[in-house]
């Protein structure tokens, strides 16, 4: 490059003698300030994956592409735990992490950033949203950008650098649990100019405009490098026929076209420094010798920036084919498919003309003739390039290499292939449904235990920080994160009352889901004797056999069984506009409550990404479902000879609501008592009992003055909470 500039300026002042010593100096100073070093431009596996390596050189971003970065600073990994486990039960302790860092994203200005991967997974979309929790800001890399303030914080003042001229991205505690709680590996949609760049506006900003653009082809994006401008656009001179030109006291880089050859007419060919000599004869390497197949790597846009290949083979050799030989490109750029495959095409095509070489003594008035330059010459066939330039006993040598006597233009067979893309969906406000159930579980509970399911109306909702409060706001606690989303929704109508002991094959109730990516299938009864498609509407507990989907989110659920574990005290009071959850235990948030909570009211926040300062909000009375004993059943009374009756019921247990062995399912609390109370008009009678009978004497009935309907009313006493009333009028 310095060799043309002082080839230039030599000619100017002495003519072509000038010219001459002017390109002797100047092939000198071209390898002191253009040659490449020891680290060239950056390679294509060097934008894929994230570095934090001292000395990792920082490419400068032209147009668009999707690079990994360089971590600059880093804290140590943030721990936080919880702890959950009630009297009696294991404690278990729950750790999660967060990091701030920063990465370096390109060594020259950027416009901004666009989306961001995590691990191969969206974490920023395209309309800046993120996916995950995390403080964020962007250093567009100016030479008068501050310090950024966490590292100012942590580093101390004066001692944090503000990395002027690197445009860098820093993460404030950032929430590693959707990572494994590690750092992931990060990208970047970094832009750094509008639009397409061209090869020479590269090569023009690289040298502070010693090189100026000509007609170069243009980018989606570009990663420079290396320790010269010659190192950082070697990549694409490889497979890009780029020329350098005079442009007065600068360069122009520019794709040479054909029509712009040197013609060297045969009778100048073969001149010595004694007007004698013969031109030497052409040289043909054997076709062994050159790659049948070349391939080329890149960024594909249309794959999400993605690592693209696109294959150029000799003379239908089948891709791949063994023993083939191949020579593999590596492009740090964003290219289309047709554009890469066209790069391809033409190395290929430069690889087997370039087979046949060349040598041409000219006189030195021919010294102006500079390596690059593309020539014809009389009487032989092909378009040449000067690959190297010699002048001795001013005779001027040239070696010529035989080049495509076209361009590369886009092929219209390339095909990007099928991109493995992620969805950009939006978080969203999270929807949040808190519930007191009787699924405590094993061992038994002795707290409330209340269940929160949580979703978003929007598909990319993934979880929520949830905080509770069970003195009516006057405290709040953290109450861990919610699950993965619940199929949650609300009655669109009232499921009318039923009875729990038969399948109920007349009632249906429909339901509306909450986004369209949720859904719901009927089971067998085979599967619903296993406990298959067990929700939650309202209160009642419920299984569903059949779902018909009814178009836009909507199912009608039937061939229903009611009043699942004892819940049947609430299948008569549903309505329209209540929820509906489907009970699956991964994505319910277990929220453990104090015993003195009991009867009160319990709040719950939970706070995701989408959900603003306030949050999403969920209430309901603590009525300790999980600590309580199902109601009794089969209440009866039997009159015996002389006017008694005998009053008999069967206890549930809240430690079984399978029965596998045909006996008796486990008492479940500390001791088997009952509470009964017989009522009539005028009187109530009340009697605590060890046993599930209870014998109503005629003398008894004499004394309350039984005449009439006889209310009878039993619950079962638990450890802690009693059940609900089992009741049965006679008479």
């Amino acid at each position: 490059m310095a060799t043309l500039i002082l080839t230039a300026v030599g000619t100017a002042i002495g003519g072509p003698k000038g010219g001459a010593i002017g390109a002797i100096i100047g092939q000198q100073v071209d390898n002191r300030i253009f040659a490449p070093k020891a680290r060239q431009g950056p390679r294509l596996g060097e934008l894929a994956v994230q570095t934090s390596s001292y000395g990792t050189g920082i490419p400068k971003i032209f147009g668009t592409l999707r690079v990994a970065g360089t971590v600059i600073w880093a804290t140590d990994l943030r721990e936080e735990k919880s702890k959950s486990g009630g009297k009696g039960q294991p404690k278990t302790v729950n750790y999660s992490y967060s990091a701030s860092f920063a990465v370096a994203l390109s060594g020259r200005p950027i416009q901004g950033v666009g989306r961001i991967w995590a691990d191969g997974k969206l974490l920023r979309g395209a309309a800046g949203d993120f996916k995950s929790a995390t403080g964020y800001r962007l250093h567009l890399g100016g030479e008068e950008q501050p310090v950024d303030p966490l590292i100012a914080a942590a580093e101390g003042i004066g001692q944090a650098p503000a990395y002027r001229g690197i445009a860098y991205a820093v993460f404030e505690d950032f929430q590693l649990a959707d990572y494994g709680n590690r750092i992931p590996s990060l990208s970047f949609e970094v832009e750094a100019d509008s639009g397409a760049v061209a090869i020479g506006a590269v090569a023009q900003a690289l040298s502070g405009g010693a090189v100026r653009n000509g007609e170069t082809p243009l980018l989606g994006g570009y990663a420079a490098g290396g320790d010269s401008i010659r190192g950082a656009i070697e990549a694409l001179a490889d497979v890009v026929p780029l020329s350098l030109v005079e442009g007065g006291s600068w360069l122009v880089l520019t794709v040479a076209p054909e029509g712009d050859a040197l013609l060297i007419a045969e009778a100048e060919a073969g001149a010595g420094a004694d007007g004698t000599g013969v031109r030497d004869p052409l040289s043909r390497r054997a076709a062994g010798s050159v790659p049948a197949e070349v391939t080329v790597a890149y960024y594909d846009p249309a794959r999400d920036y993605q690592t693209g290949l696109q294959r150029a083979t000799f003379g239908g050799a089948p891709a791949g084919a063994a023993g083939l030989r191949a020579d593999q490109r590596a492009l740090p750029a964003a290219l289309g498919a047709d554009a890469a495959k066209a790069l391809a095409e033409y190395r290929l095509a430069s690889l087997w003309a370039g087979r046949v070489t060349a040598k041409l003594h000219l006189g030195w008035r021919r010294s102006g003739v500079r390596p690059g330059a593309r020539l014809r010459m009389s009487g032989v066939a092909g378009l040449w390039r000067v690959a190297r330039w010699t002048l001795d006993r001013m005779v001027v040598m040239l070696e010529l290499v035989r080049v495509p006597a076209e361009g590369p233009a886009d092929a219209s067979d390339a095909s990007p292939g099928r991109p493995i893309g992620h969805p950009d969906l939006p978080h969203g406000p999270t929807t949040l449904l808190l519930f007191d159930l009787p699924l405590g579980g094993e061992p038994l509970r002795d707290r409330p235990l209340l269940l929160a399911a949580a979703a978003g109306a929007q598909a990319g909702w993934r979880r929520a920080e949830l905080t509770a409060s069970f003195d009516g706001g006057a405290s709040w606690e953290a109450a861990g994160a919610t699950s993965g989303a619940a199929v949650i929704g609300t009655a669109l109508t009232a499921l009318a009352p039923g009875g729990s002991a038969l399948l109920d094959l007349r009632g249906s109730v429909e339901v509306e889901l909450l986004n369209d990516t949720m859904w719901l299938e009927g089971r067998d009864d085979a599967a619903l004797a296993g406990g298959a498609n067990l929700a939650v509407l309202g209160e009642e507990l419920i299984q569903f056999g059949a779902a018909e989907p009814l178009g836009d989110r909507r199912f009608r659920l039937s061939r229903l069984l009611r009043g699942r574990r004892g819940t049947e005290w609430a299948g008569a009071a549903h309505a329209a506009g209540e929820g509906f959850a489907l009970i699956e235990p991964e994505a319910l948030a277990a929220i453990e409550a104090p015993v003195a909570a009991l009867g009160g009211e319990a709040r719950l926040i939970g706070s995701g990404i989408g959900d603003g300062e306030t949050g999403a909000s969920a209430s309901r009375a603590v009525t300790g479902e999980a600590m309580r004993p199902p109601s009794p059943v089969h209440l009866a009374a039997e009159p015996l000879p002389g006017g008694d009756l005998a009053i008999s019921w069967v206890r549930r247990s809240r430690n079984g609501w399978v029965w596998l062995s045909g006996g008796d399912t486990p008492l479940g609390e500390e001791s088997e008592r009952y509470r009964l109370t017989l009522s009539g008009a005028g009187f109530e009678r009340a009697v605590s009992l060890a046993e599930p009978a209870y014998l109503y004497t005629s003398a008894q009935q004499l004394e309350d003055g039984l005449a009439g309907p006889l209310t009878l009313r039993v619950v079962q006493a638990g450890t802690l909470i009693a059940s609900r009333p089992a009741e049965r009028v006679i008479g």
